[in-house]
């Protein structure tokens, strides 16, 4: 693990209105590490999530990117910078391929006879396949609908959309292997094992530890918006963490 953090909190804090959601959390995330945030329900791990991504403003603590402060107000400040969310939903579009869905706002546009504008088709097709042979996905067409996809094959189109910015560093991933039967959660985790194995870092907020302690490098823990503590799965238990969840100290 990099001894300097790709990505560093430091005191974040949230309120809506009278109720505290997160208070002074902090912690870091290294390139090609994959740490997890894990917590109850309402314990703040969305609210923490969505003030890195841009998606929501904080009201204090400071976020350090590759050892500089920086200001993420909106969602494009953070992919500028090579941070990138992936929600539950994916955020594809059902009935277009997966090429199309990979370059989904940035297609590459070439000009019949030099004065027509057309999607260049081919160059998507073979950029989409690199990029998924780099997460050794078998796709069975790049032209194939999305919305006839395996669960497992959706979220390997939106990694692929993530990797198309090559400036993209850190993915945050928000219950990656919720909804999959066992077969697309485990395709799922050996897509995050190989993101680490090529110095993404990666975010995961999730409710199972099993998975949680079969990717990640480092769990911090939430409970009612603070950092209840954090473990080394290679040195901790899955009791270890639960015992956080659950603020016993004994």
């Amino acid at each position: 693990m990099a001894s300097t953090p790709l990505l560093e909190v430091r005191g974040l804090t949230k309120s809506f209105g009278g109720v505290h959601a997160v208070r002074n959390v902090s912690f870091g995330v290294a390139q090609g590490e994959a740490v997890a945030l894990v917590g109850d329900n309402g314990a703040g791990k969305s609210t923490v999530v969505k003030m890195i991504s841009g998606a929501l403003g904080r009201d204090g603590g400071d976020i350090v990117w590759d050892g500089r402060p920086v200001d993420i107000d909106h969602p494009d400040d953070a992919r500028a910078l090579g941070i990138e969310t992936m929600y539950q939903d994916l955020a594809l579009v059902p009935d277009l391929d997966v090429a199309g869905n990979i370059f989904l706002g940035c297609e590459p546009m070439k000009r019949l006879f030099g004065v027509i504008p057309l999607l260049d088709r081919p160059a998507m097709r073979a950029r989409s396949r690199a990029l998924l042979d780099r997460v050794n996905i078998d796709m069975p067409s790049m032209d194939a609908v999305v919305r006839l996809l395996s669960g497992g094959q959706r979220q390997a189109t939106a990694i692929a959309r993530f990797l198309l910015n090559e400036s993209g560093q850190l993915i945050i991933m928000d219950e990656p292997t919720a909804a999959l039967g066992v077969k697309e959660q485990g395709r799922v985790l050996e897509l995050i094992a190989s993101l680490k194995a090529q110095g993404v870092a990666v975010l995961i907020v999730s409710h199972n530890l099993d998975h949680v302690f079969d990717v990640c490098d480092r769990v911090i823990v939430l409970r009612i918006g603070r950092v209840s503590g954090h473990v080394l799965t290679a040195e901790a238990e899955k009791g270890d963490v639960v015992r956080l969840i659950l603020g016993e100290t004994g």
